[in-house]
């Protein structure tokens, strides 16, 4: 099949499993506003991120090494799924084990009460990572997409029965996701029976070597993705300012501040899942440059368009994610979105670049530009946050990923070269901050300006969109055209 043509099936199949799955999510968002209040709307984002942070170290990133490693023809996916689940269930239990000392960590206090639900989220979540990444790494990916709607359904449903109904709120959130996550593991793994490729006689110690000279650097790496969102909620939670206020609440209007900004990131996941694949499938093939070249360009002018389009109607689209009724503190959430919009449009461009190092198997790369990134995060909102409170970390967030953007668009082509547009790419983004200033500010006429930048933007990015578009129409049409026809 088509490079091309397999990318576009590929993320055709993965946005219709998807974009049920996604509504929920939105409807999801609105029902924790109804129900938990913003202090502990904090402690809950910051539990989510604890987990997130756990599950790469004591997992060895090993749902990252699966699928690279399960789509390269060189590797047996019994030895590859056995042994990176081997390794998977070691570094489990190696965090039983040392939990108790991480509990001591001064600003990890918010655990208290929830220890072993955070336990028992970690081992869910990376099991059922590892099953279903391994259903990538095997082509199933039809499964895959019907996989994400029925965990997040099954989400959904717990989420109204512990919280809505049962009123047990953070508790409820934690208890809802396990058994989501336990459901969809087992669903996974007896549907696509994934029993054949287990089994003790196909772990392969020199094969588990590779995966961990592989994984190993990837681990700082998501760390440090991580701790960029980690910091951010820990200054707006802890710090002491007399300029503007900050505290437990503060930090859950920013959590929700986050939640229309991850309308990109749904579009962007939807893409990097098929795209992931491609790239490590087209690894050596000799027009890869052009394949990557005509794909970013693609991909950096739908998320600048699609962001564009969420900025400019962000007064509309919060109030119906993010209810105010209960708790009035939600009512300011737009203010602080169109910047973070921004640094989630980024962050995909990051995450676009970040599978060259994986597809070359430079994962080392991979960790020192994320580490540039979070080093700045941290730094940024250190001086921005007691000066201008949820917005400096919004900023501060903004400017980490956008100066791993430069970092990774610099030394990722060394890997594999293709052309990039920097002279738009800067004008993109000063058109689409302008956007974001005037909905912060509402100066006179600010609705009238940020059409005007709306349709700027769309000028400057749908020729590029167009012609890949067009190539990807040419190569379908032309594979439909040279179908043997169907004997009658």
């Amino acid at each position: 099949m088509n490079k091309y043509t397999n990318l576009a099936k590929n993320t055709l199949v993965f946005a219709i499993g998807n974009f049920g799955s996604k509504i929920l999510v939105i409807l999801l968002t609105r029902l924790y506003s109804n129900n938990i209040n913003p202090a502990d709307s904090s402690t809950k984002e910051l539990l989510e991120i604890t987990a997130n942070f756990l599950l790469p170290i004591f997992t060895f990133s090993m749902s990252e090494a699966v699928i690279r490693y399960g789509l390269d023809r060189k590797y047996k996916k019994r030895e590859v799924f056995t042994t990176s689940m081997i390794l998977n269930f070691t570094g489990l239990v190696l965090m039983f084990l040392l939990f108790p000392a991480i509990r001591r960590i001064p600003f990890l206090n918010f655990v208290d009460g929830y220890s072993m639900q955070l336990l028992v989220y970690v081992c869910t979540s990376s099991i059922r990572s590892l099953c279903s990444q391994f259903l990538r790494a095997r082509g199933r990916v039809k499964l895959y997409a019907f996989d994400g709607v029925l965990a997040t359904l099954t989400l959904f449903i717990f989420n109204v029965v512990f919280i809505s109904n049962m009123k047990m709120g953070v508790k409820g959130f934690m208890l809802s996701v396990i058994l989501s996550d336990a459901c969809s593991a087992l669903f996974i793994f007896f549907v696509s029976d994934m029993k054949r490729y287990t089994g003790i006689k196909y772990f392969n110690r020199k094969l588990a070597k590779s995966m961990l000279k592989f994984a190993v650097p990837l681990i700082p790496t998501v760390i440090m993705w991580v701790i960029t969102g980690f910091s951010d909620r820990l200054f707006i939670r802890y710090m002491k300012s007399n300029v503007v206020q900050l505290g437990e609440d503060a930090a859950g209007i920013y959590g929700y501040a986050t939640k229309i900004p991850n309308l990109i990131s749904m579009i962007s996941t939807i893409f990097f899942q098929a795209w992931n694949m491609s790239a490590i499938q087209e690894n050596n093939s000799r027009d890869r440059s052009k394949f990557y070249e005509k794909v970013y360009t693609a991909y950096e002018a739908i998320l600048f368009i699609a962001s564009a389009l969420l900025i400019a109607g962000t007064k509309i689209i919060t109030p119906l994610l993010v209810s105010d009724k209960k708790f009035s503190e939600y009512g300011d959430v737009y203010v602080y979105t169109p910047i973070l919009v921004v640094a989630v449009l980024f962050m995909c461009l990051d995450q676009f670049l970040s599978s060259i190092y994986t597809a070359t198997k430079h994962t080392t790369n991979s960790f020192w530009t994320s580490f540039v990134a979070s080093i700045a995060n941290i730094v940024l909102n250190y001086f921005l946050i007691p000066v201008w409170g949820i917005q400096g970390a919004s900023i501060a967030t903004f400017l980490s990923y956008y100066l791993c953007f430069w970092v990774r668009i610099i030394d990722a082509r060394y890997y594999i070269h293709f052309r990039f547009n920097g002279v738009r790419s800067i004008v993109n983004t000063t058109f689409i901050l302008l956007m974001c200033v005037f909905i912060a500010k509402t100066p006179k006429l600010y609705g009238l300006w940020i059409t005007l930048l709306l349709i700027l933007i769309l000028i400057i990015n749908y020729k590029a969109l167009l012609l890949t578009v067009n190539k990807f129409a040419m190569r379908f049409t032309g594979r439909i055209r040279n179908a043997r026809p169907l004997r009658k």
